[in-house]
């Protein structure tokens, strides 16, 4: 039978406050490190250097055709064979990063490939420097169309630490194991760990939306009525009969 002490109990649990706060700066510092590295990636794979566009296309390739979960396992439990030795923390954040950047560089890809060539040309051709037309021509238009599909990852992330539990990092998901293994209450705690990933995603959605407003304006099409002009008194001198139609008609 369900039990709403238990449920309430879960909610104001503190175990499971820990475990939604380490979810947020996980995601957080995840997301971070990983468009610092996906810009780097992108960069590569539209380089003039063929070697430098085959290691970062084997990159993207090799972490988007493989699952997280096996990459974190690979990370904490396999690297130690060659000598590699990382702590659960910076194990999980290492295979998130390396995960998120790999689909994060094709989204920054298509936001600089999708800003037409011309007006680059054009800025040079007034004399802007490179580092200029990057900041005042490419980057706000690409940053425009990025920012949906970036916000979408970050809502993603969000509910994919919770895989980090495996590797016994202790986030929301891992806490609530805990906590149910207590009293036993299965349904109740996993409910409760559900709502926690609702309220997040929520309050990340808002976010989104007014950054999204923020980063489009200037480009939002004008909504409301718009002003007519105000009709002149007395016949319509394009469609009125003038002197030459009169005498036609004679």
């Amino acid at each position: 039978m369900w039990s709403w002490e238990a449920f309430f109990s879960f909610l104001r649990s503190p175990a499971l406050l820990h475990g939604a706060w380490t979810t947020v700066w996980l995601t957080a510092v995840s997301m971070g490190l990983g468009l610092v590295l996906a810009v780097v990636v992108a960069w590569g794979r539209a380089s003039a250097l063929r070697p430098v566009r085959m290691v970062t296309g084997f990159y993207v390739w090799l972490m988007r055709g493989t699952p997280l979960l096996v990459q974190l396992v690979i990370i904490y439990t396999g690297l130690p064979q060659v000598g590699i030795r990382l702590d659960v923390v910076t194990a999980a954040l290492t295979g998130l990063v390396l995960n998120e950047a790999a689909y994060l560089s094709e989204i920054v890809r298509s936001g600089f490939l999708s800003v037409p060539r011309g007006q680059t040309e054009a800025a040079r051709a007034l004399g802007m420097s490179p580092a200029r037309v990057f900041r005042v021509v490419l980057f706000p238009q690409a940053l425009r169309i990025m920012v949906p599909s970036l916000g979408n990852s970050f809502n993603g992330l969000l509910k994919t630490t919770t895989l980090v539990s495996v590797i016994s990092v202790e986030e929301l998901l891992r806490q609530t194991q805990y906590a149910v293994q207590v009293n036993f209450r299965v349904l109740e705690g996993l409910t409760a760990a559900a709502l926690y990933y609702l309220a997040m995603t929520t309050l990340w959605d808002f976010f989104q939306r007014r950054l999204e407003a923020r980063v489009g304006r200037g480009y939002a099409p004008r909504t409301g009525r718009t002003k007519t002009t105000r009709q002149r008194k007395g016949p319509d001198p394009l469609t009125a009969p003038g002197p030459l139609m009169e005498a036609e008609n004679r």
